[in-house]
């Protein structure tokens, strides 16, 4: 039976530094591009599912939002009903039958339509969280739907759904360790690569979990930081209206 030896985890950590090194950058990089060209799908799709079909539209454009919605909603059944190991083999390998594409820009597909999909649902949820009464004021004003949306809606909307965002970051962060199933360097390709050469599978596994941890850490500890600076003071106080500070001066005189 291998005795499990912390001298290995050193080793292993000098001796690999350089793909430690490597494979972090290309999961930051696939985990960064991947969550916000998701997030941005996500925005794009949630405002599509949430866009109401009036009786006065025209039969274009009524068809025309059916179709988009029903597309929307396969999308995202899709890609919540399937594991992302699954959906990696069949992006990657499926665009590979008819076109060139590296193990780092399939990586980085998958991870924004399975980001998109996940995130429709929250913002879509977000867009029927904002109070209608605004809705109805922006109309009074004669803002269109779409001005609405970006002016009044979905400011509002990233401001509720932000810690779900930076929920998304650190899954994808954790999840690029699927991708190695595409030949993805990222940190868990590193340390299959090192387990397979030293034999070391715990000491191996034992590194990447901790680099996995420390990334997660600073991340989690940066965006809670950000959630607290987008929102502002929580303590404040409201200034008396000068006219009421007058008659409070004469009642006590």
């Amino acid at each position: 039976m291998q005795q499990v030896s912390l001298t290995w985890v050193g080793r292993i950590f000098s001796d690999y530094a350089g793909q430690i090194l490597q494979g972090t950058w290309v999961t930051l990089y696939a985990t960064l591009i991947g969550t916000i060209l998701g997030i941005l799908l996500g925005f794009l799709i949630g405002i599509i599912k949430s866009t109401p079909i009036s009786k006065d539209d025209n039969i274009l454009k009524k068809a025309g939002l059916r179709i988009a919605k029903a597309v929307c909603s396969i999308y995202v059944e899709v890609f919540r009903d399937t594991p992302m190991m699954v959906q990696a083999m069949v992006i990657y390998w499926g665009i590979r039958g008819f076109a060139n594409i590296s193990s780092i820009e399939g990586g980085i597909l998958v991870i924004v339509l399975n980001t998109g999909a996940y995130m429709a649902e929250t913002v879509r949820g977000g867009i029927q969280s904002v109070d209608p009464g605004q809705r109805e004021g922006a109309a009074a004003l004669g803002m269109g739907h779409l001005m609405t949306m970006f002016n009044v809606v979905l400011p509002q909307t990233f401001m509720n759904i932000l810690p779900e965002v930076g929920n998304m970051f650190l899954t994808n962060l954790k999840m690029t360790s699927v991708l190695n199933v595409i030949n993805t360097a990222e940190l868990y390709f590193v340390a299959k690569t090192a387990s397979s050469t030293t034999y070391r599978y715990f000491e191996s596994y034992l590194v990447i979990a901790i680099v996995y941890f420390v990334l997660c850490f600073v991340f989690a500890r940066l965006i809670d930081l950000l959630e607290k600076k987008l929102q502002g003071k929580a303590d404040y106080e409201l200034t008396a209206e000068p006219a009421e500070t007058g008659e409070e001066e004469r009642t006590d005189g």
